[in-house]
């Protein structure tokens, strides 16, 4: 599996959404995406990639096509 197909994953176990779905995800645009979700998401990111996230980068993952940016912070290519 490679590391996108993982990160995309990742989006739909958390929030039970289709792949189809995933470019437009932002913060909040689905009551699933709320603030005790987004700290699923970000257990299971750091899980699946053996990371551990500044709070600055956790605050700004504001969207699937964000977190793409962040996660290669910690040299994860997507």
């Amino acid at each position: 599996m490679t590391n996108l197909q993982k990160y995309a994953q990742a989006f739909i176990t958390c929030f039970g959404v289709t792949e189809d779905k995933l470019a437009e995800l932002t913060y909040q645009s689905i009551s699933e995406w709320d603030s005790v979700g987004h700290m699923g998401l970000i257990a299971e990111l750091e899980d699946i990639f053996e990371i551990m996230m500044d709070t600055d980068d956790i605050i700004d993952l504001s969207s699937f096509e964000k977190g793409k940016e962040i996660l290669k912070k910690y040299d994860v290519e997507i």
